[in-house]
């Protein structure tokens, strides 16, 4: 139903993600992101709380992949998630389940991973690594929406597209979690 990506900025250290789908309002449960800590994107049977509890997780000293590995032992439905997390140094933790909606697959690199699950076709999240690794003189919220685009361009979501949502945070931490987005 959507594809996503998560990301740092290795110029900055900005951390984002983004996401499109037929979702409506899908930001509100796939985009988290905490300044100096970390952005992660929850999806195809999204627990919410991954967001959340990942961010925590990592705020408390976790890489993303061990925030991500913490998460997925204690839920009887890992695998219809799919879920993708950066934390601050750039550290990937990425699952896609074996139970998501075909075509769905991911794929990273370093600092970002691309998601993405009811595709039209299995070449989206390849699109959109192409496009994300061309884009690297662009700021970091366009280099997202760039990704974004490119993914619709290959064939997108395999329902059409009715939302998305963009959520860039500092790499500075501060005091609460809603500064510095």
């Amino acid at each position: 139903m959507t594809y996503s990506i998560v990301a740092r900025d290795p110029k900055t250290g900005d951390l984002g993600v983004a996401v499109q789908s037929h979702y409506f309002s899908v930001g509100t449960t796939v985009t988290w992101a905490r300044s100096g800590v970390g952005a992660i994107a929850t999806q195809s049977i999204a627990e919410v709380s991954y967001g959340p509890m990942g961010l925590d997780l990592m705020a408390s000293g976790k890489t993303a992949p061990e925030a991500l590995q913490s998460l997925l032992k204690t839920d009887p439905r890992s695998e219809t998630r799919q879920v993708g997390m950066v934390d601050s140094s750039g550290n990937i933790g990425v699952h896609t389940g074996s139970r998501c909606i075909d075509h769905a697959g991911h794929i990273s690199g370093e600092q970002f991973s691309c998601h993405a699950n009811l595709m039209s076709n299995d070449t989206i999240w390849g699109a959109m690594e192409r496009e994300f690794k061309r884009g690297e003189d662009l700021e970091l919220p366009e280099r997202l929406v760039a990704t974004l685009k490119a993914a619709e361009a290959a064939g997108g979501d395999a329902r059409g597209k009715q939302s998305a949502a963009i959520l860039v945070v500092s790499s500075k931490a501060y005091p609460n979690p809603w500064m510095g987005r």
